[in-house]
């Protein structure tokens, strides 16, 4: 009797599952016609079908933001495999554990300019940690492995895996593939440094004890390195101040009485004041991008910094750093924990107090019934109260979300930050519910982005996803705008969407249940229902138009630039 036999493409399935892989997000083509025919009956995996490959590629990545795990997404070869380009920029950007599989033509049609053939490794060579063009399918087991360690460990990040379809009709015995699979692999020159230098972390321990006004700067790193407890208990111990970046947010509670929010280009004026005045800065898995610190000389200018990291190569990229620590965010913390005694920054803490009661996040309310669109933010997070899982697109409704909801718990806000993705959203809060299934996930979009990948909406209806779609429908491409009003003397060149679609009809049209809501009234009657329903909803709240993110330090600006309600505002003091 001979012995069973595997192809490739069901190695790809079987090893997914062996490694963990519960969902994928993927859209069919030629190239992957027998992965597509293996998923026909292979039941450890749950596919999803996108509707475009973007669409797949941002799904997975917010299942791997809310899920705190690796994302994976399957296209074809040539314009499937170009289209997930845009979302694995997006991860690579925002350091998100990601596996693209894609199709290739065969092995003797490469290079050839075959039918639907796209030198995938080549184009996305830039935004990966690694990619593999897939010759031998006794290679898969390990490339698959290899791939999935790569885009989880250290700093994370996406991987790319190009498989001919030649290579996926391929076989091996199952025997052969089991001992592949037992195999273990070396990755030459890719060693992480998880622990932190004994003589920098004294060194830290040390700035920290002297310090009379320190800051705690909370970036994506802590989510990453699951260290939120750590954080929490080095914060609170120490009574440092933490401000977040946007993708920090949900690091530490934004209820905190030491929580500062959000810093930077649309951040709280608190902190903003806290990183000009502070005299150590202890920046914890951020990277000190231009949206944080516009002008690098200028940022945290009186301070010394500590920057725990665990790449290297951020160390030093955009800011002089006195304290390196490369490693693990969790270890250090923890060691900064066990040496450290309990301290007080009572008169610190007390003039950040002050310029909490000076400048408050706020608007200037409508004196009749429309809508602000600040306003819809504060009554769902007075509805949610900080139990949901807040997904953005981008834009000033992405800012808004930053300022006006609260973050309790970590992965509790999806967003693209590095990238800046527009149509981001609707697939990317497709995602973070399945990778989330038991939490509630709300979707705040503008009207422009939402209508760059509104197609993503029939799933929602087909595998009964209860997200719940907020537009805030201004009409505009809303920041674009607002730069246009500010330095630009008010020339709105190509951003007014006056002419946009019926956006109740359009969720009707695929199956959802649409809603406008375009007065106050009609806001505080039907929104709790709404949002706390058990059905996916769209939600069109029309609100005023010409409406700015504030505070605002401009870009290549610094702190003494920044813009308020009322002007440029006081440096602090």
């Amino acid at each position: 009797m001979s012995e069973a036999m595997i192809n490739g493409a069901r190695i790809v399935l079987e090893t997914l599952h062996r490694i963990g892989i519960r969902d994928v997000f993927g859209y069919p083509g030629g190239a992957v016609i027998p992965i597509y025919n293996q998923l026909y009956d292979y039941d450890q995996l749950n596919h999803y079908f996108a509707r475009h490959e973007q669409g797949a590629a941002h799904e997975a990545d917010g299942y791997a933001r809310s899920s705190g795990t690796c994302g994976v997404c399957l296209a074809t070869s040539g314009p499937g495999a170009t289209n997930l380009v845009t979302g694995i920029m997006t991860a690579h950007m925002d350091s998100i554990p990601l596996l693209a599989i894609t199709g290739q033509v065969g092995l003797a049609g490469i290079g050839k300019d075959s039918f639907q053939e796209a030198d995938i490794t080549g184009i996305t060579l830039p935004i990966t940690k690694n990619n593999y063009l897939v010759k031998d399918v006794r290679d898969l087991p390990r490339i698959i492995r290899e791939a999935h360690y790569i885009a989880t460990t250290g700093r994370p990040g996406p991987v790319l895996i190009d498989i001919p379809n030649d290579i996926q009709r391929r076989e091996m015995t199952i025997t052969e593939y089991d001992q592949l699979m037992e195999e273990p692999f070396h990755l030459e020159g890719y060693e992480p440094n998880y622990k932190g230098h004994p003589k920098q972390i004294k060194k830290a321990v040390q700035a920290i004890k002297a310090a009379k006004r320190p800051l705690i700067i909370a970036g994506a790193g802590v989510l990453k390195g699951r260290a939120c407890k750590e954080l929490r208990v080095f914060a609170e111990n120490q009574q440092i101040p933490v401000a977040n970046t946007l993708l920090g947010l949900g690091t530490f509670p934004t209820t905190s009485p030491i929580s500062l929010g959000m810093l930077g280009m649309h951040g709280t004026v608190y902190a903003n004041f806290a990183t000009d005045k502070a005299d150590l800065v202890i920046a914890c898995g951020t990277r000190f991008d231009d949206r944080i610190a516009g002008v690098p000389n200028e940022f945290c200018k009186h301070a010394k910094i500590i920057h725990i990291d665990i790449d290297p190569a951020e160390i030093g990229k955009n800011k002089e750093i006195e304290i390196p620590i490369v490693g693990d965010i969790k270890n250090v913390l923890s060691h900064f924990n066990e040496k450290l005694q309990p301290q007080r920054h009572d008169d610190w803490l007390e003039q950040i107090r002050q310029w909490k009661e000076a400048y408050p996040i706020q608007y200037e309310p409508t004196s009749d019934s429309t809508l602000k669109p600040q306003k819809v933010l504060q009554e769902i997070n007075t509805i949610v109260k900080g139990q949901a899982i807040i997904v953005t697109d981008v834009g000033q409704h992405q800012m808004w979300a930053a300022q006006y909801f609260d973050y309790t718990e970590p992965n509790t806000l999806v967003t693209s930050g590095g990238a800046g993705t527009m149509g981001f959203g609707l697939p990317a809060a497709i995602g973070a519910q399945v990778g989330a299934p038991n939490k509630k996930v709300i979707l705040i979009v503008g009207d422009g982005g939402f209508q760059m990948t509104a197609e993503e909406l029939m799933m929602l209806k087909q595998y009964h996803l209860p997200v719940k779609v907020v537009i805030l429908d201004n009409a505009y491409l809303g920041m674009v705008r607002q730069w246009q009003e500010l330095f630009n003397n008010h020339r709105y060149s190509s951003v007014g969407l006056e002419v946009n679609p019926d956006f109740v009809k359009l969720a009707e049209a695929y199956g959802v249940t649409g809603c406008r809501l375009t007065t106050k009234e009609e806001l505080r009657s039907q929104l709790r229902d709404l949002i706390l329903s058990d059905e996916p909803v769209v939600i069109d709240c029309q609100v005023t138009r010409e409406e700015n993110v504030l505070p605002m330090i401009p870009a290549g600006k610094s702190v003494a630039d920044m813009i308020g309600l009322r002007g440029v505002l006081a440096d602090g003091e």
